[in-house]
């Protein structure tokens, strides 16, 4: 007999109280097509509603799901990692709670898994967000790069499947900052992606913000790359190049001509432009030690408040 593959769904919940039953339902209807063995893991990421009363009913209600409240809100990326550790199947599923991304599409990046890929994302064919919530996830895209590679971050999305057994990789790491994406490629470089619907949002609003993606994009920059850095490396020597242009024709002239470059103003221009170079790479550095900081203090990638008491381990 073949053996039938497990799955576990992640989801992080936040101020979702009515969409999390509607998409339960959806998926108590796809899961028992896919595996006999399945779980549902509802990460509630310090909800202001009734999100985690209602993770409670869900749990009641269907055996095969369980819920985590966290203390507070520590970020969708941290709650993911929180799911991700708790995983008792081979296969992990992490979705978004607002039914954007539609439970009958997991058979789509699981046939795709199954070609002999690690991780498998499923692209939305069009993104149903506004102007500016578009542009904060191309930000997000291309700071991802320098860490995934151009191709796959062109791909990413919330909507993904992997082998459980990539979190190996970063099983032992206590950073505050959490990139999931990143985290993946600590694992393995075989990922592919596939296109999927993406559904507007119908429930509620989202809790991403320009701000809250912009922010996040600048942490995994200066948390999991070191291409800023490199970045400031090649502005300082680029400004020590155009110094040391502007010294040559100072001195060129004062040789052909027998004068200085007259001018208070071609002198505060130039020191400006090297004070802002200089602080510009200063204050990379600075994003970096604070990095270091917050690493030294170990300070917890997330704390768990309550867990729902389990029914059974697996659907009969």
């Amino acid at each position: 007999m073949a053996h039938s593959p497990s799955y576990s769904v992640i989801i992080p919940v936040y101020n979702s109280e009515g969409s999390l039953t509607p998409l339960l339902e959806r998926l108590a209807q796809v899961l028992p097509t896919l595996s006999d063995a399945y779980e549902v893991i509802l990460v509630n990421d310090g909800s202001r509603d009734r999100s985690w009363e209602v993770v409670q009913q869900l749990a009641q209600t269907y055996p095969w799901v369980r819920g985590v409240n966290m203390m507070r809100n520590y970020g969708q990326h941290n709650a993911l990692l929180c799911g991700i550790r708790l995983a008792r199947h081979e296969f992990v599923i992490t979705m978004d709670d607002d039914l954007q991304h539609p439970p009958e599409e997991i058979a789509r990046l699981v046939e795709k898994l199954a070609e002999g890929h690690d991780v498998v994302y499923g692209t939305p064919l069009h993104e149903q967000h506004g102007l500016f919530r578009d542009l904060a996830s191309q930000v997000t895209k291309l700071a991802l790069q320098g860490a995934m590679g151009a191709e796959t971050a062109r791909n990413i999305s919330a909507f993904r499947v992997f082998r459980t057994q990539v979190r190996d990789a970063f099983a032992g790491y206590r950073g505050p900052f959490v990139s999931i994406d990143v985290l993946l490629t600590w694992g393995t470089t075989r990922f592919a992606a596939v296109p999927v619907r993406h559904e507007p949002r119908r429930i509620g609003r989202s809790n991403y913000t320009f701000r809250k993606l912009v922010v996040h994009s600048l942490n995994m920059m200066t948390g999991f790359s070191t291409l800023p850095l490199q970045l400031a490396s090649l502005v300082g020597f680029a400004f020590t190049l155009f110094g040391l242009a502007v010294l040559v024709y100072v001195i060129g002239r004062y040789l052909i001509e027998g004068g200085s470059v007259p001018g208070f103003p071609f002198l505060a221009s130039i020191i400006a432009v090297f004070s802002g170079a200089q602080l510009f790479a200063l204050g990379i550095i600075g994003e970096y030690l604070a990095r270091m900081y917050f690493r030294s203090m170990e300070r917890p990638t997330y704390t768990i408040r309550a867990t729902t008491v389990e029914q059974k381990r697996d659907p009969e």
